[in-house]
This record gives C-alpha cells, sequence and structure tokens, in this order.
C-alpha cells in the first residue's frame, strides 16, 4: 500500500505537466460544450414548446433522437462520419489538432443542448402561467413576453440545472480522448504507457476528475443558497 501512495506521489510530480495539461483541455473543452449547448438548448427549447408544428416535430425528434443514443456514437459519427461526407473541420495552424478539438467540442455541444433544452423547457415551464398572459395583457408579443419577463424568472430555475450539466459534461469529456484529443484521460493514458503504472495513474486522474466536479458542485451549491436568499 505505501508503494501505491509513493508511486501516486512519484507519477504526479513528475508527470504534472501531462496532467495539467489534460486538465487545461477538459476545462475548454466542458466550457465551450455548456456554453454552445445552452445558446441552442434555448432556441431548441423555444422550438419545442412552439404551436408551429414543424418546429415543434424538429425539436422533438432531435432532442429524443440525441438523448437516446449514445455519446460515443454521435463522437465517432462526427469525427470521422463527416469527413465520409465531404464536411471536414479546418487545421489552424497556431492551435495544434484544432480539427480533432473542433469534433469534440461540436459532438459534446450536440449532446449537451439535447439535455439544456429540456432543462430550460422544464425552468419556463415552472414559471406561472399568468406571468405570460399578464405580459401579453401590456401589449407584449410572445417572444417580447419570453425574453423579458418568463425567462428572467426560470433563470432561477434553471442555473443550478445548467451548473450540474456543466460537471456531467466534464465527466463525460473523458469519451474524446479515443479521437487523439490531449484531455485528462489521453494524458492519462500516455503516462501509463510510459511507466507501466496503470492503477496509481488512473487513481491520479480520478482524484482531479474528483477535484473539478466537487469544486463545481460547491460552486453550484453557493450559487442556490445565494438565489434561495434573494428569492427569500
Amino acid at each position: 500500500m505505501s508503494n501505491f501512495f509513493s508511486d501516486i506521489g512519484m507519477l504526479f510530480s513528475r508527470y504534472n505537466s501531462f496532467f495539467l495539461e489534460g486538465i487545461r483541455n477538459t476545462i475548454i473543452i466542458a466550457l465551450f460544450a455548456v456554453l454552445i449547448g445552452t445558446v441552442f438548448g434555448v432556441l431548441m427549447a423555444m422550438m419545442r414548446m412552439s404551436k408551429i408544428w414543424p418546429l415543434k416535430a424538429i425539436a422533438t425528434v432531435y432532442i429524443e433522437f440525441i438523448r437516446g443514443t449514445p455519446l460515443m456514437v454521435q463522437l465517432m459519427f462526427i469525427f470521422y462520419g463527416l469527413p465520409m461526407l465531404g464536411i471536414t473541420f479546418p487545421e489552424v495552424s497556431f492551435i495544434p489538432n484544432f480539427s480533432r478539438f473542433a469534433a469534440g467540442i461540436v459532438a459534446m455541444s450536440i449532446n449537451s443542448c439535447a439535455y439544456v433544452a429540456e432543462v430550460i423547457r422544464s425552468g419556463i415551464q415552472a414559471v406561472d402561467g399568468g406571468q405570460m398572459e399578464a405580459a401579453r395583457s401590456i401589449g407584449y408579443s410572445h417572444t417580447q413576453a419570453m425574453l423579458y419577463v418568463v425567462l428572467p424568472q426560470a433563470i432561477r430555475n434553471i442555473l443550478p440545472a445548467l451548473g450540474n450539466e456543466f460537471i456531467t459534461v466534464i465527466k463525460e469529456s473523458s469519451i474524446v480522448s479515443v479521437i487523439g484529443i490531449a484531455d485528462l484521460m489521453f494524458r492519462t493514458n500516455d503516462v501509463i504507457a510510459v511507466t507501466y503504472r496503470t492503477l496509481p495513474s488512473l487513481a491520479i486522474a480520478a482524484v482531479i476528475y474528483f477535484c473539478m466536479t466537487f469544486a463545481g458542485s460547491r460552486l453550484i451549491a453557493f450559487t442556490e443558497r445565494k438565489m434561495s436568499h434573494g428569492k427569500q
């Protein structure tokens, strides 16, 4: 047991640059995925709640399909399938492996969008329907009422769930290592390949993932307390 912990200390001390690069890339992917997923998730939620049938049908099919298929399949389709259809991601000279990062972020964003859309829809539906009627009665259009009256109230319900989505994306982002993105799991595998110390390397990765998600959960809890105080 003492050798196990000494191996962990040695590996982290010697290969901390590998793990730090992995942490940075993991956080970048998670941030972009949640940000893009939230922007399009709002649009998708609006479409699903729309009274225009084609828009509602498109949003419903998209959300159900993405939530009903594995992220791995979606990632493989984006990275390997799109180039077969003639759709490729450009390379950027000053960003190594940009096309891989772009594919990973797009796949994670598409997946996150479906879940965020449901979070936003449930948050909006939790707002008293009388708020929309009151806004319409003073001359707001449906879009204006949604943007200026309903959404600001729904944010109280949405933000904690979005925080949880960010934590989930951090954990799920480990899957992008299969397409060669140097996230935390990819760099952990690099350390394993060099040192042949599998269990200590995985233990370091597990602790790092826990620290990132725990810090995020504490921040979410703090935000919820602040919002509940504001509500009172």
